[in-house]
């Protein structure tokens, strides 16, 4: 019931200021349609500009309200766990904050602007583009929220590290099988290209070079402390 009071307030939040997120997310598209003259943002009916301040205010109210509702997630289960394991969490909710923060932040300054006028600049001269408004309020919004996820990939390596399960070596190992499956996620969630492929592909390569060195930097001398006072 909290979590819903909190997406209920959050969404009347988000509605109120609807307009100025929608601005700021068409932001790095006008400025590449701008740069490039290569098109125009369009809609095609006299709803849909009301069916994107929804769609902006439910998406943009769950990503918002997030660290609100994972806050009461982990009240409710605090109290199975011992007070070491509460201190041990602790850590990595802060890091996965700041992770889910840093991958929408790389899409929005990085990914965006890259890839609009890279993809602008693709195919034949002279021709324009007309672009969804409500397709890329609403693809640009989960692209936003599937890099915050997808950031979290060094986070989730060190929670295995520090369960036993993967250790440097393990990771090292199977580098290579690895990049394999990451280069078919980039694929299957991004657009049909190889530039945008590469641009999904080359991150999730270098968070799972940071996992293994978090592993090896954090979690080996940790054990290998917590393994030396059991023998004294």
């Amino acid at each position: 019931m909290r979590i819903l009071i909190i997406l209920g307030v959050t969404f009347l939040f988000t509605t109120y200021y609807v307009d100025d997120i929608t601005e700021w997310l068409l932001k790095p598209l006008r400025a590449s349609l701008h740069d490039t003259k290569s098109g125009v943002i369009v809609y095609h009916s006299i709803f849909e500009k009301a069916w994107v301040q929804v769609d902006v205010s439910i998406w943009w109210a769950v990503m918002i309200s997030s660290p609100l509702w994972f806050y009461q997630i982990w009240k409710f289960i605090r109290p199975g766990l011992h007070p070491h394991e509460v201190r041990a969490v602790k850590p990595f909710m802060v890091i996965g904050a700041f992770l889910f923060l840093a991958g929408m932040a790389f899409g929005y300054y990085v990914a965006f602007p890259f890839g609009f006028k890279f993809l602008s600049m693709l195919g034949v001269g002279d021709v324009q583009a007309n672009i969804n408004l409500r397709d890329y309020i609403s693809t640009s919004s989960q692209i936003l929220l599937f890099l915050g996820v997808i950031f979290q990939f060094p986070n989730v390596m060190l929670i295995l590290g520090f369960m036993g399960l993967v250790t440097k070596q393990l990771l090292r190992k199977f580098r290579r099988y690895v990049y394999v499956a990451l280069a078919i996620v980039a694929a299957i969630f991004s657009p049909p290209d190889v530039i945008s492929m590469l641009s999904v592909w080359i991150p999730l390569c270098v968070l799972y070079e940071i996992g293994v060195l978090a592993v090896a930097w954090i979690v080996h001398p940790y054990l290998y402390r917590v393994h030396m006072k059991g023998e004294k």
